[in-house]
């Protein structure tokens, strides 16, 4: 029974997908778990993820599925089984129109930034994309007395109250104002315009928050061994933050080269393209 793509669509993109996975895996963005996925980009009431497999493991399109973003169904009702969490990737997209890849981590570089009270920052210039506020999504609130609290963002309530979280309007706003959500005790969720962009963002985003406690850490054992620190911590500001913003968008496609060049040359990964079959 197969759950391929529709051959009408790039099968570039679809090898795109693929590399994403082993990109995010080998930057240590996805472990067993986490997920991208793509819109489909001629039909955009459908997107696309990889079955129920670590994201290190795709390795061709028919690991692939396609599902309607109206209720994160199978396109096709007999495809393999995939990810619970698919709502996250459905309901962003029904909210806004102009993302096409969404990732979802659970980056321990991210995870204490989640839990601790401790506001993620941007740290540096190339990740403005952060804003000056990252939103913490906190799923507990919306449980009821028979769910089981796991925290997975597993039904169409938990996905568009997430997706929501992108937007500060409390209205149905077309247009994210933020890029990354994090997620109390859970991990986070990045969008972008193109699968380039939303992996940059997702990579950067564990970065950022590696950086951010290695200053605080640094910081801290200064101050506790008696050694003198200047002022306060420092932290982009409004308008770095925006002409960091353009400069990220602009400069996407170096990394992703060095990612590509990374994981082809790792033999972890399998990627069987669509002229190789």
């Amino acid at each position: 029974m197969s759950s391929l793509p529709s051959p009408k669509l790039n099968t570039d993109d679809l090898d795109a997908l693929i590399t994403a996975n082993h990109i995010l895996h080998y930057n240590k963005v996805l472990d067993a778990y986490g997920h991208i996925s793509l819109r489909h980009p001629e039909k955009q009431d459908v997107f696309i993820m990889s079955g129920d497999l670590a994201p290190a493991l795709v390795s061709s399109q028919s690991d692939l599925i396609e599902y309607n973003i109206s209720d994160s169904s199978p396109v096709d009702p007999s495809s393999k089984k995939g990810y619970q969490e698919r709502f996250i990737h459905s309901e962003i997209y029904k909210r806004f129109p102009e993302i096409s890849s969404v990732i979802h981590s659970h980056s321990e570089a991210v995870l204490p930034y989640t839990m601790s009270g401790v506001a993620m920052k941007p740290t540096f210039h190339i990740a403005g994309f952060l804003g000056t506020h990252v939103p913490i999504y906190d799923i507990m609130p919306l449980y009821s007395g028979d769910d089981q609290q796991d925290m997975l963002v597993n039904a169409q309530k938990f996905g568009a109250s997430l997706a929501s979280t992108f937007s500060t309007s409390a209205s149905a706003s077309s247009t994210p104002n933020h890029n990354v959500v994090l997620m109390a005790n859970h991990g986070f969720t990045a969008i972008g315009t193109s699968i380039k962009q939303a992996v940059y963002r997702a990579v950067y985003t564990h970065v950022n928050a590696s950086v951010q406690t290695n200053a605080i850490t640094l910081r801290n054992a200064a101050i506790g061994a008696g050694v003198s620190v200047e002022g306060e911590m420092r932290f982009l500001n409004e308008e770095q933050v925006a002409g960091s913003l353009k400069m990220n968008d602009a400069s996407q496609d170096r990394p992703w080269g060095l990612w590509v060049e990374e994981v082809e040359t790792c033999r972890m990964y399998e990627h069987t393209r669509s002229h190789e079959r």
